[in-house]
């Protein structure tokens, strides 16, 4: 069966599974393989769950009219997606950056939605499955689309342009992040170039943060480029406060008082970045301040919480150099008497590894942060006087023993770490 004919059947059954554990009733299974798993062993008790069709790259035992065979599944899904994505002619936008492009997804999803008809990509599915699942879930009432690229190699973001075909782009930022897979940070934004790349070549529009000289240089060749920034832009905006919360004053094309529930001065290109897009697509400016004072962090990223009567900054969602020092930084101009920094180790720095976890040990040390718990990877490698624990859970333990009341913490880390386990209850 073609890609049309497969699309014909997704229109009459416009829901897709990967997965037997949440597979909903009506929908078209695809089964995915992995390192650990082999979604083709699972087709026929798809359909017993209750799918109208299994698409699978492999024999299944016995005839089945509902079991479409493909040379590859994964491939099936993305030219799938693809197909469905070139039904549409409203702006697609994506979006990759090392650090805050969940964020910025967020806060641009947030203010577009306030006014328009807006599909964007769920939680984290930012990846080669995530990204064609989230396009498939744009409906025929879509008027905006806003897509979420993660990325840790070269072509990748090439990859995804070719099925999400973005009119607008944005990169947050090019930081010193998955230098294991991109080779450094020229590789770095070489790899996240590639979205500016495509619409160079797609008579596209780049949002871009002026202050970073490096994004003025990627977007020379983007046909249409629109800047936000702290000194220049068709938006611009300055820090008013940060402790806890984020309020910036804007002025330009938009002129607000924003009073965020975001943690971190950080923060501030994510929110220009969504003030900017919301002016350039004609949101109102009162939708556009409402949709940001109203946006709360979850899933671990920047979240402010209480916990046994202390305050948590919990941004335990991932961490790589630059996210670290900036999230330590604004760790040490909060206020309060007894603050405790938990940091997880850094992942996929390759080389460079032993040498970022040291500078982080310098910089803890500069800002002199008394109270320190490191966990896991290269902070078990280095030489440091703080304390140490091999993972989070044995952290957690060390965290409870000391009964603390009126506290102020920052947990950070890897996400392979799950530094959130600290303040689990029971370990």
């Amino acid at each position: 069966m073609d890609i049309v004919g497969l699309y014909e059947l997704f229109l009459a059954h416009p829901l897709v599974s990967t997965d037997t554990r949440n597979l909903v009733p009506g929908s078209i299974y695809v089964a995915l393989k992995g390192e650990n798993f082999n979604g083709n062993r699972f087709a026929l008790q798809a359909l017993e769950q209750g799918a109208t069709y299994a698409i699978v790259d492999e024999p299944i035992d016995g005839h089945h009219e509902r079991i479409i065979q493909v040379e590859d599944a994964l491939q099936t899904l993305q030219e799938l997606a693809g197909y469905h994505r070139r039904q549409f002619s409203i702006p697609f936008i994506a979006i990759t950056g090392s650090n805050g492009k969940t964020t910025t997804k967020e806060l641009v999803s947030a203010v577009l939605a306030s006014h328009f008809n807006t599909y964007t990509t769920q939680g984290n599915l930012n990846n080669h499955i995530g990204i064609p699942l989230t396009l498939l879930r744009v409906g025929k009432d879509a008027e905006m689309a806003v897509i979420e690229m993660g990325a840790n190699h070269q072509q990748e973001i090439a990859g995804y342009c070719k099925y999400v075909q973005p009119t607008h782009g944005i990169i947050t930022n090019c930081a010193k992040a998955h230098l294991e897979g991109f080779g450094g940070i020229e590789g770095v934004r070489k790899g996240k170039g590639e979205l500016f790349d495509f619409l160079s070549g797609h008579d596209g529009t780049a949002f871009a943060f002026a202050d970073y000289d490096y994004l003025q240089s990627m977007s020379l060749a983007v046909p249409h480029v629109i800047w936000y920034g702290t000194g220049k832009g068709l938006i611009q905006g300055k820090e008013i406060s940060s402790s806890p919360f984020l309020t910036i004053q804007t002025k330009g094309a938009v002129e607000m008082k924003l009073t965020t529930q975001l943690v971190g001065s950080y923060n501030l290109p994510n929110v220009l970045c969504a003030v900017t897009v919301g002016h350039f697509f004609g949101v109102p400016p009162e939708k556009i301040q409402q949709a940001i004072e109203n946006y709360t962090p979850t899933n671990s990223r920047s979240q402010w919480m209480n916990w046994h009567g202390n305050q948590v900054i919990l941004d335990a969602y991932n961490a790589n150099p630059s996210s670290m020092k900036l999230a330590i930084e604004n760790f040490s101009r909060q206020p309060g008497e007894r603050k405790i920094l938990l940091l997880g180790a850094m992942k996929e720095l390759g080389e460079e590894s032993l040498a970022e976890h040291r500078a982080l040990v310098t910089l803890i040390q500069s800002l002199q942060l008394k109270e320190v718990v490191l966990v896991g990877g290269d902070f078990g490698a280095i030489d440091h006087p703080f304390q140490y624990f091999d993972d989070a859970v044995s952290a957690g333990r060390w965290l409870r023993e000391q009964q603390l009341q009126g506290a102020l913490l920052l947990v950070k880390g890897s996400r392979s770490l799950q530094m959130e386990k600290v303040l689990a209850d029971t370990n």
